[in-house]
């Protein structure tokens, strides 16, 4: 499989999604969705995989179970590649990498590799490096004031207030899409997004709660 975009049906695809969000418009276009959105990102990890980590591509179906919106199904196609994630909607295409949503534990590692001058300045460089280039860096969770135990006043104090800690590109739609250029774009950016991705798999790395813990990831 050779990736080479996709086609501009794969956006329109979304857009009419987006307006009829229902069973029979789904069974009616489907084949549509397989060949011209989700092909394409099949060809895309594949290409990726060897370099950056196997990929996964997500289901299209949203769950509803707890949610006030009943659509069901997601407007954009979304997957991982190693520790990065790719996704594809109406607007455009969108790369991540990082850690989102940090488990407890995870969370005190952060907390106090950032507040250590070495390895705390280390990362603020690498968000500055990382902005410098076009990147956006952005904390979930973010805190009001600083966390327990942490001065207001610590010089990276931004840092701290993360419960979660990414960096994103996005690009808007163009006739760009239908062609390689996708792939060169998220093979950039997951080439700046490294050092973050390096920094946290040093620091931080995986929760080792188990998943009856509150707040572990499941």
């Amino acid at each position: 499989m050779t990736f080479r975009g996709w086609p501009a049906e794969a956006l329109e695809f979304f857009e009419e999604l987006e307006a009829d969000n229902s069973k029979p418009f789904w069974q009616r276009n489907k084949a549509v969705y397989e060949s011209t959105v989700r092909a394409p990102m099949e060809e895309l990890l594949a290409e990726l995989e060897p370099e950056w980590g196997e990929g996964r591509i997500f289901r299209p179906y949203r769950d509803v179970r707890f949610s006030a919106d009943k659509s069901p199904y997601k407007t954009q196609i979304g997957a991982t590649v190693g520790e990065g994630y790719v996704q594809l909607n109406a607007e455009g295409l969108a790369a991540g990498s990082g850690m989102w949503e940090m488990a407890p534990d995870q969370l005190e590692r952060y907390r106090r590799t950032v507040a250590d001058d070495r390895s705390g300045g280390e990362l603020a460089s690498i968000v500055t490096k990382a902005a410098a280039a076009g990147l956006a860096i952005t904390g979930h969770g973010i805190l009001k004031t600083a966390p327990k135990g942490y001065p207001k006043d610590h010089p990276r104090i931004e840092l701290l207030r993360y419960k979660g800690i990414v960096a994103s590109q996005e690009w808007p739609a163009g006739p760009w899409l239908g062609s390689r250029r996708g792939k060169d774009r998220v093979v950039k950016f997951l080439g700046l997004s490294r050092p973050l991705k390096e920094w946290l798999r040093a620091n931080v790395g995986p929760s080792t709660l188990s998943p009856s813990t509150p707040g572990a990831r499941r």
